[in-house]
C-alpha cells in the first residue's frame, strides 16, 4: 500500500514544481482520484519516476495551448517539430523540479526521459492515479496525472 505521505509529498511537489517553472499565473483545480485507465485525448509528455517513489507523471494539454505557453515562455510561437521538442522539455522541467522537491523530504526521486505522446491513448498499468487539472493565465487548460506504484 502506498503511505499517504508519499502521495502528499508527491502532489504537494507536483504543485510546487508547476508554480516554479511556470512564469504566469497557475490556478490548481481540485483533485481527482483516478481508478480506471487514463484516457490522453491531446497531445502530452510522460516521464518515469524511479528511486524511493515509483510512477509516472502525465502532462496533457491541446498543442494550441502548449505552443502558447512556450510562446509566453520563450517569446516566439512553436509549431512541428520544435514544439514537440519544447513539450518533452516542460516535463523535464517539471520532472526535475519535482525531484528536487522530493528530495528535501527525504526521498530520494530519479526521472526517466520524457515520452511525448500525440492523439488518444490510453494508460494503463498503475491502480490508483491522481488527476490534478491546472490552467494558465491567458494560455489554457492542462491537467497532470500522477500515478505512484506500490514498492
Amino acid at each position: 500500500m502506498i503511505a499517504t505521505k508519499t502521495v502528499t509529498n508527491t502532489l504537494n511537489g507536483t504543485i510546487h514544481s508547476l508554480k516554479s517553472v511556470i512564469p504566469l499565473p497557475v490556478v490548481i483545480k481540485k483533485p481527482i482520484l483516478i481508478d480506471h485507465p487514463y484516457e490522453q485525448q491531446k497531445v502530452g509528455v510522460m516521464i518515469g519516476m524511479t528511486g524511493e517513489v515509483r510512477g509516472r507523471i502525465l502532462i496533457d494539454g491541446e498543442e494550441d495551448d502548449f505552443s502558447a505557453l512556450g510562446s509566453r515562455m520563450f517569446g516566439m510561437m512553436l509549431e512541428g517539430d520544435m514544439l514537440l521538442s519544447f513539450i518533452g522539455e516542460f516535463g523535464n522541467m517539471i520532472a526535475g523540479t519535482l525531484a528536487t522537491s522530493i528530495s528535501s523530504t527525504g526521498a530520494e526521486l530519479d526521472i526517466t526521459p520524457p515520452t511525448v505522446m500525440s492523439g488518444k491513448t490510453k494508460l494503463y498499468g498503475f491502480t490508483k492515479a491522481i488527476l490534478l487539472p491546472f490552467s494558465i493565465d491567458t494560455v489554457g487548460e492542462f491537467s497532470i496525472l500522477v500515478a505512484i506504484q506500490d514498492k
